[in-house]
């Protein structure tokens, strides 16, 4: 597990504030985000994790500033954030469930105009997620949970990813698939794909992350190494339990 980084951050977050309908959820958020890493953002459910991830998706406005891959992106749609390599994996999944796993896996990479890589990109998702590749005439929402949330993590790399943004991977998901998809963030970390892993589970999380935020109530109260946060004795009494 690695103190913060030098260098410039990938995405770097400042003073960000939002909400729906004029009713604040988030304020004065701060975070940096550094390549390669996977950050944890921790908190308990209704602390805005979500919300923030809507707005750094760029699907609801917020204020502030939100720079990455060195571009301001709060002028950005979320079709030009996600073409920018800004790709998250939604709570829920939201497949398209009448359509085949493949086809979900093609839609990630609508965007894209380069076939030949597309098609070997599949081969390396169902490389990834031997499960998929032996379903991928399946329609999506004939699948396990597990399965659909593996459908839905290819899909988002599909898209070629600088940040994937996965909001609560583990929800509802037995142990031995929760580790097959850590697994599986490993190996594309490995790749270069930085990994920002929103979970309401803070263990898991914090246990197969570099850095950590712990939010509360639209606002970022710890942060550090995963390793600190984790040992941190008011997030075991608050989080763990302990």
């Amino acid at each position: 597990m690695s103190e913060t980084p030098g260098g410039t951050p990938l995405l770097s977050v400042s003073g960000l504030g939002a909400g729906y309908g004029g009713m604040p959820v988030l304020r004065d958020v701060s975070l940096d985000i550094f390549r390669s890493e996977i950050v944890a953002l921790v908190g308990s459910n209704g602390a805005g994790k979500t919300t923030l991830l809507r707005a750094l998706s760029r699907v609801i406005p917020c204020t502030g500033s939100v720079v990455f891959a060195g571009r301001d992106i709060v002028p950005a749609t979320p079709d030009e954030a996600f073409a920018a390599g800004l790709v998250q994996v939604p709570e829920g999944r939201q497949l398209f469930d009448r359509m085949t796993v493949e086809d979900n896996l093609r839609m990630g990479a609508f965007l894209r105009r380069d076939a030949a890589e597309v098609k070997r990109d599949l081969e390396r998702m169902y490389a990834l997620f031997p499960r998929l590749g032996e379903r991928r005439r399946q329609l999506a929402g004939s699948m396990s949970g597990g399965e659909q949330q593996m459908c839905a993590m290819a899909r988002g790399l599909m898209a070629h990813p600088i940040l994937l943004m996965i909001d609560e991977m583990s929800l509802g998901l037995a142990p031995v698939v929760v580790e097959q998809l850590i697994g599986a963030l490993t190996t594309v970390r490995g790749d270069g794909v930085t990994i920002l892993l929103v979970e309401q589970d803070v263990h898991l999380a914090l246990e197969n992350a570099d850095r950590g935020y712990v939010m509360e109530t639209g606002a970022i109260a710890l942060s550090g190494p995963a390793r600190d946060l984790i040992n941190d004795a008011g997030v075991r009494k608050a989080y763990l339990g302990l």
